[in-house]
């Protein structure tokens, strides 16, 4: 009995992992809550930090373009990497205090789990798989909770609201060393302006399910994500709506010309109302009136030769 009571309870732990790490969200709007797309030969390259997204970007979970290396490690083609040791060379704050306070609490969880005693003793019922879960989400938020506390003390703010920021906020970045054939481009308030619009008619043309309008404002290979995501939701019998999108700041992250072709990125934070209804209409996912702040990283590229913006890559902030 001892050792099947100690096996459920660590595959219970190991279950419920996941999800306390990467905790599912309802997101549901233009990009879904992933990260896709291209961003020319910088695609397998950390953007860098901004004030807006000081931790920088999650990799991509869906692109067309190869890698020029396979047996390379992700992001091994700058000094910012993704993956093995990324958070460390992107400057991600660590507190010692909340390192050893996480690490304490996990040990004497599993300790007291694998004896049969709870995560905390004998305080909430813990032989159940119910109270172990319960026991391991509120050790998860309380340390979250402690975590932000702490980092906010010290965490960077842009303090530039609206549109100023995308403009003079963080007008020289730190650039990622890259492959020859790249040079800086320099933006003008009309493309700054250019990406802001881009984001409200894209969640627009996303909302009324209007392939064609998607299809003026981003590449062939967002329009093809965007149809795969619109064409999932119609088979489940499911709608998403956005409105009242409002651009609340942001900042330049890198901007560069490649091949014939301009490439900005920029990190934005705005809100909205994301909500997914059923065939009647009725919400079944997110909020009519609650609004939603979320922070992303945009990619657009246009010929060189002038043109309009086409959005290339979505990215989520990583935090």
């Amino acid at each position: 009995m001892l050792r099947k009571r100690i096996t459920l309870s660590l595959g219970a732990a190991l279950a419920a992992l996941p999800l306390l790490v990467h905790p599912v969200a309802a997101d549901a709007r233009a990009g879904g809550g992933m990260s896709m797309g291209s961003r020319g030969s910088r695609t397998y390259s950390a953007p860098p930090r901004t004030a807006t997204a000081p931790y920088g970007a999650t990799p991509f979970q869906q692109t067309m373009t190869p890698r020029s290396s396979p047996s390379a490690p992700y992001g091994a083609a700058t000094r910012m990497p993704y993956g093995a040791g990324a958070a460390a060379m992107m400057g991600r704050p660590r507190h010692p205090f909340l390192s050893g306070f996480a690490g304490g609490l996990l040990g004497a969880g599993l300790f007291g789990m694998v004896f049969g005693h709870g995560m905390f003793g004998h305080g909430m019922g813990g032989s159940g798989i119910l109270g172990l879960l319960i026991q391991l989400l509120l050790v998860f938020f309380v340390v979250r909770w402690l975590i932000r506390r702490f980092a906010g003390q010290g965490g960077a703010s842009s303090g530039l609201p609206g549109l100023s920021s995308l403009t003079g906020g963080n007008a020289a970045p730190p650039q990622p060393v890259v492959g020859a054939g790249t040079q800086q481009l320099a933006l003008t308030a009309a493309d700054y302006q250019a990406f802001q619009q881009a984001l409200i008619n894209i969640q627009t043309a996303w909302s009324q399910q209007n392939l064609g309008a998607l299809q003026q404002m981003a590449t062939p290979e967002m329009v093809n994500y965007f149809n795969r995501q619109l064409t999932e939701l119609a088979s489940r019998g499911a709608r998403n709506i956005v409105s009242d999108v409002r651009f609340e700041n942001g900042d330049l992250t890198e901007s560069w010309r490649e091949g014939g072709m301009d490439f900005a990125t920029v990190a934005m934070r705005y809100s909205l109302i994301d909500m997914t209804t059923d065939t009647m209409g009725h919400v079944i996912d997110g909020s009519s009136t609650e609004r939603q702040t979320v922070t992303e990283l945009w990619t657009f590229e246009r010929s060189s030769r002038g043109g309009t913006w086409l959005l290339s890559a979505i990215q989520q902030a990583a935090r």
